[in-house]
């Protein structure tokens, strides 16, 4: 292990440079709450601190004071910078594709020509592993890793592609993963067993080249809401189940090691994405030493683009989703990176989009962060942040304790149940912050485009195997779609501006956003004043909305109410908080605020518009 290097300290004039932003973050605080600065304490700045559902706390500002001692250097021990230093000709992470075998040769070999590097089958929706031989004509198998995910068919897929491996010149170079995951195959049947992934592991370490035929499948866990921390550790105890079931079968613990391979999601959250993987080598690589191993190094750390954070609506937002994702992925070190397609969430595709349109983009992703970026040239280029150091050490050591938790309560098999509800736990918690939205999704929760076609419904998912964050409203925009449908225009509400332009278009634009985020048009008939045709006529639907700002609401807002509710309204909202309204007579029957449960205020109102 490379000896790690004490931190120097803080420059001469640190303290004082600290101290000065610390005012100056107590000067905006005043300004915001309205106070003298002198009133305003200096650690005001910790009102900027958010926590990540791992429960690690994350300063707005990172400096020399955060600085950790250094990490050994890429390809050392416990390769938390990088697995290994490669030549320029081979620099960066691998560029995966999934493929479904039946017929898709000519798209195989088109993306090998255009960039791809690493092939993966899914043979899940009925296509028989007997077809990889025909999807893999004119492939040469040393030169492209092959993958496949084939559940109950991975005995005979890896049959399959054995015989293709056969057929190599440079056996030895030859790299195989046959993606046998039966710890973390949760539907029934949807798995190899674990003897028979064993046997296969067995046949698999006696063949030429780098063969693996077991897959920890973190995705997996990130499809059910886990945290970062959450997927790194329960990967950490699958994969010390399955290495102690395969010593158990006789193979010796590099034998098992090299048997292995990992899959974790790479989400738009960049950093956290970096940290992850960095996070997740290094503790595979204490795992594999405390075990007697020492090939910890080769292990591949794949990477997928979360499938929890697509959209189906607007779904053209995903590639930038994607991107970050990749971006964060390719820093933290991913073996290979997969970027799905941006409309993998609508069944079938996006209409009108072409599936080779789709994975073109996927990949032009991949290749220009490799090619135009450039950032495979740099080893770990993240290393040195006092942020990322920082992160990857609390995040390491958050995982580290959810594995350890894990294997005193028996493992990963024996404590399944408490694995479940944690994940939950964790869901749940995002899930209250998207409905919030405290946390924002942009095109679902901001900046919803109502005017987006409405999409079939068989391009609806059916089940719940991912929990996507944008499912909650994307249910209500399917419920505006079938309204639509039925009705011929989407369910309404008017909104009744007081005041001149300045005043309420803070909160006019506030409620457009929100209603559309569940699927409810909002008509804006300009500034209209009580006791006038204009807003009676403005009273358009049997819901409205008043929006104007508290001094307006003050002067004219109960006036308002009084006469939205002559003029035919059955139920009067006000975008904003009641606190004008705490001495009034006619009150609103409800308020629109940035604390609301969007998705239960909005599908109450969906229910009250009849849709």
């Amino acid at each position: 292990m490379t000896e790690r290097q004490t931190p120097s300290g803080p420059p001469p004039g640190f303290d004082e440079q600290l101290q000065a932003w610390h005012k100056a973050v107590a000067g905006v605080f005043a300004r915001v709450d309205r106070k003298d600065v002198g009133d305003v304490p200096l650690d005001s700045w910790k009102r900027l601190v958010t926590t990540t559902y791992d429960g690690i706390d994350v300063n707005p500002l990172y400096t020399r004071a955060d600085e950790l001692p250094e990490s050994a250097e890429p390809g050392s021990f416990p390769y938390t910078r990088a697995a290994d230093l490669k030549p320029l000709e081979t620099a960066g992470w691998g560029v995966r594709e999934t493929f479904t075998a039946k017929g898709s040769n000519t798209a195989v070999l088109g993306a090998l020509t255009n960039g791809t590097t690493d092939l993966r089958f899914d043979l899940r929706d009925g296509v028989d592993a007997s077809d990889l031989k025909s999807a893999l004509a004119g492939v040469i198998p040393e030169l492209a890793p092959l993958i496949v995910d084939a559940g109950a068919q991975t005995a005979a897929a890896a049959e399959a592609l054995f015989a293709i491996a056969d057929t190599a010149s440079d056996q030895e170079a030859v790299h195989l993963e046959l993606g046998a995951a039966p710890l973390t195959g949760f539907e029934e049947g949807s798995e190899v067993s674990l003897e028979d992934a064993l046997e296969l592991a067995v046949a698999a370490s006696k063949r030429p080249g780098d063969v693996r035929a077991l897959l920890v499948d973190g995705v997996a866990f990130g499809n059910l809401g886990a945290g970062d921390a959450q997927e790194i550790g329960y990967s950490l105890a699958v994969a010390v189940e399955y290495l102690r079931a395969l010593t158990g079968a006789g193979l010796s613990v590099d034998e098992a090691v090299a048997q292995i391979s990992f899959r974790l999601s790479a989400t738009d959250d960049q950093f956290a994405t970096i940290a992850k993987f960095r996070a997740a080598r290094q503790l595979w690589a204490r795992v594999v030493e405390v075990s007697g191993g020492s090939t910890a190094e080769d292990t591949p750390f794949n990477a997928v683009t979360a499938p929890v954070m697509f959209s189906r609506r607007d779904p053209w937002v995903n590639m930038l989703r994607c991107t970050v994702a990749a971006f964060g992925a390719g820093v933290g070190g991913a073996t290979s990176v997969e970027i799905s397609p941006f409309d993998a969430a609508v069944v079938g595709g996006q209409p009108g989009v072409s599936r080779a349109f789709a994975a073109r983009i996927a990949r032009n992703t991949n290749l220009l962060l490799l090619e135009e970026s450039h950032l495979g040239m740099v080893a770990d280029p993240a290393g040195g942040s006092f942020y990322v150091e920082k992160f990857t050490d609390e995040l390491s050591d958050v995982a580290w304790s959810t594995f350890t938790s894990l294997e005193s309560d028996g493992g990963f098999s024996a404590g399944r149940d408490s694995v479940f509800a944690a994940i939950a736990e964790t869901y749940e918690a995002r899930r209250a912050d998207i409905a919030h939205r405290r946390t924002s999704i942009t095109a679902i929760n901001e900046f919803p485009n109502l005017a987006e076609a409405p999409l079939p419904v068989e391009a609806r998912p059916h089940g719940q195997s991912v929990l996507r964050w944008a499912a909650d409203f994307e249910e209500l925009r399917d419920r505006s779609d079938d309204f639509l449908a039925e009705k011929g225009s989407r369910p309404q509400i008017a909104l009744i501006p007081l005041g001149p332009l300045a005043k309420h278009n803070v909160r006019t634009g506030f409620a457009t956003n929100l209603l559309a985020s569940g699927g409810i048009e909002a008509i804006n008939p300009g500034q209209v004043t009580p006791g006038t045709d204009e807003f009676t006529k403005s009273v358009s639907t049997p819901v409205v909305v008043l929006c104007g700002a508290d001094s307006e609401y003050a002067a004219s807002g109960e006036e308002a109410v009084r006469a939205a509710r002559a003029a035919g309204a059955t139920e009067v909202l006000v975008a904003g908080s009641p606190r004008p309204f705490t001495e009034a007579t006619d009150s609103p029957d409800g308020h629109l605020t940035m604390t609301i449960n969007a998705v239960e205020e909005l599908s109450r109102l969906l229910d009250t518009l009849g849709a």
